[in-house]
């Protein structure tokens, strides 16, 4: 069994003692993405709708590192501050899965997250080798 770290450059580095994805065989456990800008460094302005789609660029450069990508994902773990936001999430959320079996997820109200996000999207994958 050996873990190995995966990094992107695309993605914005970790605000804390953590990886952005750890492989194992052929799975890849995402950590949380906030939607900080990989460049700036900051949350992006425009509330829920650009935090979400900047949350899936973030994810996407991280599966992508990994050579996997949406239709690899297996289980979806979403946070957010404010579940009145769920139904502008999902739209989004249904863009980037629209394969015919979906992700097994769980969404959550949370009270705060990092930097003051409003969302926060974890996953799980599988590689194809």
């Amino acid at each position: 069994m050996r873990i190995k770290e995966i990094k992107s450059k695309k993605a914005p580095l970790p605000v804390g003692p953590y990886s952005q994805a750890v492989k194992l065989n052929n799975l890849l456990f995402c950590s949380g993405q906030i939607g900080l800008d990989p460049q700036s460094g900051g949350l992006v302005k425009g509330g829920i709708e650009k935090e979400t789609k900047q949350v899936f660029k973030n994810l996407s450069a991280v599966l992508v590192s990994a050579k996997s990508n949406f239709q690899s994902v297996l289980r979806v773990e979403i946070f957010l501050t404010n579940l009145n936001d769920f139904n502008k999430v999902n739209e989004i959320y249904a863009e980037y899965f629209s394969n015919k079996v979906k992700p097994a997820r769980v969404t959550v109200e949370v009270s705060k997250l990092p930097k003051n996000a409003s969302i926060e999207i974890s996953c799980i994958a599988f590689i194809n080798k």
